[in-house]
This record gives structure tokens, sequence and C-alpha cells, in this order.
């Protein structure tokens, strides 16, 4: 049986500041009115990045808005939250971005299954060159998929 997946949000800030060399998959801690916060979509991403700190990954920064229907259970916003990770992984993310200057950034945010995964991706910064360059390569592909369309009616 296959394992639906469904995308929660995405962190496209990510993709225009940052390269994005590996992604990896993995867990996250939450409380259940976080849950259920996610599924109806009450995420951003934006301003997050992860840390590893004593041999476990966490992501700060994440803001999701507390339950509307939730009471004294409802967490602060943006508090730190474990991701789960192996340990084999944690250590091999560290040393990379500890040795290359390499980012940890969210990329994504999905439920597999029922389970909530968070899709971690190894980020090298954009200087501002590249990002004009990536900006110019979508307006003209843009222009010619619109010209591509013109030319079909």
């Amino acid at each position: 049986m296959k394992e639906s997946l469904k995308t929660i949000a995405q962190n496209k800030k990510a993709y225009h500041d940052y390269f994005v060399d590996e992604s990896y998959e993995a867990g996250i801690e939450l409380c259940g009115t976080e849950v259920k916060s996610l599924r109806a979509g009450k995420v951003n991403l934006k301003d997050s990045w992860c840390s590893i700190v004593e041999g476990e990954i966490f992501v700060n920064g994440m803001h999701i808005s507390p339950y509307e229907h939730g009471n004294i259970f409802n967490r602060d916003p943006v508090r730190v939250r474990r991701l789960l990770m192996h340990k084999k992984e944690i250590m091999k993310l560290y040393g990379t971005v500890k040795q290359t200057g390499y980012s940890l950034i969210p990329l994504s945010l999905y439920f597999k299954g029922s389970r909530v995964k968070v899709q971690v991706g190894l980020c090298r910064g954009k200087k501002l060159y590249d990002k004009r360059a990536d900006m110019a390569a979508k307006s003209a592909k843009r222009d010619i998929d619109r010209a591509m369309k013109e030319s079909r009616k």
C-alpha cells in the first residue's frame, strides 16, 4: 500500500535565498493542538532554520498558529521543535555544516500517511548576482512559454 503525501506548506523563500544541494526527510515532535492547526494549514516556514545541539536536530522559527478551538494545551507558536532523524544522519549533517559552511533549512512540511514530515535541505547561500541570474532565467522561460502558447492558438 502506497502512503499518500499531502503538502501542508513550502518554503519558497529558501529556494530564492539558497542553492539546495541535498534534502532529507525528518519526523517532527508536535503536540496534539499543533497537528490540528497543521491540518488547517496554519503554518509559516519563511524564516525558519535548523540547528544541531548535542546530537539532536531542532527547527527554530517555524510558526504554527495556535489552534482556534484549543485551550490551555495550546503551545507557543514559535517554540523550538525537535526533529526526528537517525543519529548517523544527524552526525553526517553536523560535520558538513561545520566544515563547509552549509545551512540546514526546512523546505517543506507534509503529511505522509498520518504522520507529519519535514523536508530539510542542506543549502548554500546565494549571492545577489545568483539571485538576479535566477530571476532572469525564470522571466525568459515565462516569455518563451507565453510565446509558444500564443503560437499554438
